[in-house]
């Protein structure tokens, strides 16, 4: 029997849940199997190499290839500071030196006779990965990270932007349809994560960034204002390297009110430490933003298979392509039939009862399956 699969949206309590923390060359493990590890214990590190600068100093010195070793005040493997002289003649009868100063702080990594020239590496970039997460160490990858397991409340937004956060979640609202003020953004805010329910507007979001707030999750937000703060166009949501407050939308762009299982699951855990990641990718592999809070129930997490994801009539399912993006309904009945689209395409469909109770036809590649506990 054939089977229909759509992209997996999860909203999750008391889940088991595992994170790969991978470094992006070969460094060091700094953990063990079976070690308890909180969100901002570093698992691994490892050196990203400097940039090399060559710097030809048989020519500026005005010497011989072969006298280049013995006019060098530095060897190779040393340390040098910027503007650190070098290399320096001989001159004549001790004087009308000349010398060379090293234009950056790093290391010499070469003397050449052969060319005369001498090559500085600029000092290594430190790259240190954190848990992320805080769980136990369930395999080690050696020299390239780690496998985490651990238990909790796993949520899924539809679109996000800005990287990993760790902080303590501040729900602002009373219920989700509630839209905050600016002035309900105060200094006391810094280092949180803030939930806002619904609509929020870019006013809100420069001073939640302003006062220090690592993260904000609503409803949602304007498209124009996504590109305002990325300064430019979103285009195909490809995100997460940005270097500003995360921003994680529950439901999509607009004023849209944060699903109702949603707000609650996040108020029921409000002042508690979580962990977010705005990274999102739409296209060639789903990956969207999430929101991760510890749970000490380990007796009751369940874990979910790629049979999850199968689409059927009772499926409760989110439109991801315009024109119904970010609508959340139930599958009302699936089509055996191709169904011609305004497009002139032919492609098999499911009928869908929104929350408002209309219904439409929906493409099944336009729809993924909303994961709940």
């Amino acid at each position: 029997m054939s089977k229909s699969y759509t992209p997996g949206l999860k909203v999750l309590e008391d889940t088991k849940v595992i994170k790969e923390r991978l470094l992006p060359l070969k460094g060091k493990v700094r953990v063990k199997q079976n070690d308890i590890v909180e969100s901002n214990t570093i698992v691994a590190s490892t050196e990203i190499p400097g940039n090399v600068h060559m710097m030809n100093v048989s020519n500026e010195l005005n010497i011989d290839v072969d006298q280049v070793e013995s006019c060098m005040t530095v060897k190779i493997n040393e340390d040098v500071k910027c503007n650190q002289i070098i290399a320096q003649s001989k001159g004549l009868f001790g004087y009308f030196k000349s010398d060379i100063k090293s234009p950056i702080d790093g290391k010499i990594i070469n003397i050449s006779n052969i060319t005369g020239q001498v090559v500085i590496s600029e000092n290594p970039l430190p790259i240190n990965i954190d848990a992320y997460i805080p769980g136990e160490i369930r395999n080690v990858y050696q020299e390239e990270g780690v496998l985490i397991g651990t238990n909790g409340t796993f949520i899924q937004g539809i679109i996000g932007i800005g990287g990993e956060k760790q902080g303590r979640m501040k729900v602002l609202v009373d219920n989700p349809s509630e839209h905050i003020k600016v002035s309900d953004i105060t200094d006391d805010l810094e280092n949180t994560i803030i939930v806002c329910g619904s609509f929020i507007d870019l006013e809100i979001y420069q001073k939640a960034k302003k006062v220090g707030v690592k993260g904000i999750v609503c409803g949602g937000i304007d498209y124009n204002s996504i590109s305002t703060i990325l300064g430019y166009s979103l285009g195909v949501a490809i995100t997460g390297t940005e270097d500003t407050t995360t921003l994680i939308l529950t439901e999509g762009f607009g004023e849209i009110d944060m699903a109702l299982r949603t707000f609650n699951i996040l108020k029921a855990n409000n002042d508690k430490d979580v962990s977010i990641n705005g990274a999102t990718q739409i296209r060639a592999g789903v990956l969207r933003p999430e929101i991760f809070i510890k749970s000490d129930k380990v007796d009751h997490s369940k874990e979910f298979s790629e049979d999850d994801l199968v689409i059927s009539e009772g499926s409760n399912v989110r439109v991801i392509r315009e024109p119904y993006f970010g609508k959340i309904g139930k599958i009302v009945s699936l089509p055996y039939e191709l169904v011609e689209m305004s497009s002139e395409t032919k492609v098999r469909v499911a009928e869908i009862e929104f929350e408002d109770k209309t219904k439409e036809i929906i493409p099944r590649a336009n729809l993924e399956v909303i994961l709940s506990n």
